[in-house]
């Protein structure tokens, strides 16, 4: 099995660039997800971020996790449970608009704190999708572009923690499924792992590493690559021991955006064979919703079907 890829970004500066973007190529088109380092967030805010987050499940969410808990029997769980998770969860909006100051429990410096992170991962995600857009071909800003729809990108936070789970055997911390928007990046926990990864049919653990952050490719990139970078099957194992922390942010499509193979991408004389369909975005949203946790390409075939409703309108791109 080869190595999970991990990238120095630090690295693209210098003459290592060429084999860097390499590393970035096969990972994307091989895994599906990689990791990465030194990519400008600091290892002080990362530490700060991880600390208000781990002291905010305490005080505000362990005792709700574990009422929840006694209130299903889970502790006493003698068959397989295939419709939970065991993971304990809220969510921040950051774009188009917002809503770190409207969710509950969050003090003051927690909300600030997460306010900036988001700015920063932001900042990373529109970074990487140049670096696809190079990889691939695409005129900088292509994919960018492609997800702004009338309001730019739609870019939330899922704040996780997981747990220790007394039969992790018989219950997933987050069933398998593939992610529906574009990009993820993820603040993972460095000393309680759990993620795992689909490749050649045989589950893959995501390491964990301090400061890393991972990436990973979600429908809508292999929907506009035509398949070129696919996204992949991933989950979480709960663990007896230990609290997990994860911090998974989407950069995604704005809800109207138009998604579609990016015309470059399509062989020329199979233009009217394009493998993936197009549709807005909030339709996937809205099927994905219902079937999250089942195989992507039913998916695809359904927005196929309804295709011919969707005008491309003045946001296409060369």
């Amino acid at each position: 099995m080869a190595t999970f890829p991990v990238i120095d970004m630090e690295k693209l500066d210098g003459e290592e660039r060429a084999a860097t973007m390499g590393v970035i190529k096969d990972a994307c088109e091989s895994w599906g997800f990689f990791e990465v380092l030194n990519h400008g967030i600091s290892n002080e805010f990362m530490d700060t971020v991880e600390r208000l987050t781990k002291e905010h499940y305490k005080k505000c969410m362990e005792l709700k996790f574990k009422e929840m808990v006694e209130s299903k029997g889970l502790e006493a769980v003698q068959t397989e449970i295939n419709d939970l998770d065991w993971e304990s969860t809220f969510f921040l909006r950051h774009l188009p608009v917002s809503n770190i100051s409207e969710v509950p429990d969050l003090d003051d410096e927690y909300r600030k704190v997460m306010k900036e992170f988001a700015l920063q991962l932001e900042k990373l995600a529109e970074l990487l999708l140049d670096l696809l857009c190079e990889n691939l071909g695409l005129e900088k800003g292509y994919l960018k572009k492609a997800f702004y729809g009338t309001k730019g990108p739609t870019f939330g936070t899922k704040v996780s923690n997981y747990p220790p789970c007394p039969r992790p055997e018989l219950i997933k911390g987050l069933r398998a499924h593939t992610d529906a928007g574009g990009i993820i990046l993820l603040f993972q926990d460095d000393k309680v792992s759990g993620l795992q990864l689909l490749k050649d049919g045989e589950w893959v653990d995501v390491p964990p590493m301090r400061h890393s952050i991972v990436i990973n490719i979600g429908d809508q990139l292999e929907v506009i690559t035509n398949g070129k970078y696919k996204s992949v099957m991933h989950r979480v194992i709960a663990q007896p021991d230990g609290n997990r922390m994860s911090l998974a942010s989407f950069y995604n499509p704005g809800s109207d955006a138009v998604i579609y193979p990016a015309p470059a991408l399509v062989e020329k004389e199979a233009e009217d064979k394009q493998i993936y369909p197009k549709f807005v975005f909030e339709d996937y949203m809205k099927l994905y919703a219902g079937l999250k946790f089942q195989a992507k390409e039913p998916r695809f075939e359904a927005m196929k079907a309804v295709e011919s409703t969707v005008n491309l309108g003045p946001i296409a791109t060369v």
